[in-house]
């Protein structure tokens, strides 16, 4: 079995470090920290990092720890919720002496020494506490780590709207919710946003371009993320608010940033998108991706590939 693998390395390892991919979300941050924080109350002995670029607006997640190249040596690294290797975030993942990776997204691009790859998972953050469960005997909840995978559950599932939610995340949300945190303040902390994106938002709905199928696009230039004093992180709350639109199909938002390059962050009600993802330096869920525009004629490119996409689903 995969997890009893996995938990023998751990016991094998004094040192571990825990990586995610880059700009994390609250299911990246959720597994890792999470994670973290029942390796840390199940072996007190044992020396535990989380590593990667911080993120301002999920400092309530928790914080990243700064250590030396030479603490890599003899580790143990694992890596949660990231589907290929050039999107972990920090890249002396390799320095270790073995690596693992746990993962809910379709396992295209294999890395690591072990891989435990579940894309019926909601999150990855229910795959760290599916770990937990096959070793409650052995392994400790706490209740950081039920607030931490809980956030990254509610975060990945859209709080329990995407498809992706099945009755098993439901269970694993409820087993968690008998924990000591704020449920309430977590839900509040996913989904606010700040006032400055509140105002981008009322710009982003008054240009939004929606072609007769529900294909629709938003375009942010770098310019107007000046304007508004809006960093490409904080542009994460506005991603579902097209998905809000009743004859909306699917959409995207094309951030621009400052070298220039266009951050595509691709959403369907139906149609896959992760293949065309794929085809623009990306990749993801069937119905949740991200990818690479290099200009604006790429980014013409996509919008064109997704209309036919969603116009051919329409002909089936």
């Amino acid at each position: 079995m995969i997890q009893r693998e996995i938990l023998e390395k751990i016991k094998a390892y004094e040192t571990l470090i825990i990586h995610r991919h880059e700009r994390p979300d609250p299911d990246a941050l959720g597994s890792q920290l999470g994670l973290a924080a029942i390796l840390r109350a199940s072996f007190p002995e044992k020396t535990i990092y989380c590593v990667g670029d911080e993120e301002e607006s999920l400092k309530y997640m928790g914080q990243m720890d700064s250590i030396a190249d030479e603490i890599y040596q003899g580790a143990l690294v694992i890596v949660t919720d990231t589907a290929n290797a050039p999107r972990i975030s920090d890249k002396r993942y390799g320095l270790g002496e073995l690596l693992i990776k746990i993962d809910h997204h379709p396992n295209d691009e294999p890395y690591g020494d072990i891989m435990w790859v579940f894309t019926e998972a909601s999150s990855c953050s229910e795959i760290i506490y599916d770990f937990y469960r096959f070793f409650s005997d052995e392994l400790v909840m706490t209740d950081e780590a039920a607030r931490l995978l809980y956030a990254g559950i509610v975060g990945d599932t859209g709080r329990f709207l995407y498809p992706s939610t099945t009755s098993h995340t439901l269970k694993v949300a409820s087993e968690l919710r008998k924990y000591a945190f704020d449920a309430a303040l977590i839900n509040r902390q996913i989904s606010e946003i700040p006032w400055k994106v509140a105002r981008l938002m009322g710009y982003m709905l008054e240009n939004i371009e929606c072609d007769d199928n529900g294909v629709a696009r938003v375009i942010l230039p770098y310019s107007l993320l000046e304007k508004y004093n809006v960093a490409d992180g904080d542009t994460a709350g506005l991603i579902p608010v097209p998905g809000n639109i009743d004859k909306v199909v699917m959409w995207a938002l094309f951030v621009e940033q400052e070298k220039g390059f266009y951050r595509v962050r691709l959403r369907s009600k139906g149609p896959t998108i992760n293949g065309l993802a794929r085809e623009h330096h990306g990749g993801g869920h069937p119905l949740a991706s991200g990818a690479s525009a290099r200009d604006l004629a790429e980014v013409d490119v996509i919008y064109q590939k997704m209309r036919k996409l969603v116009a051919k689903s329409k002909q089936s």
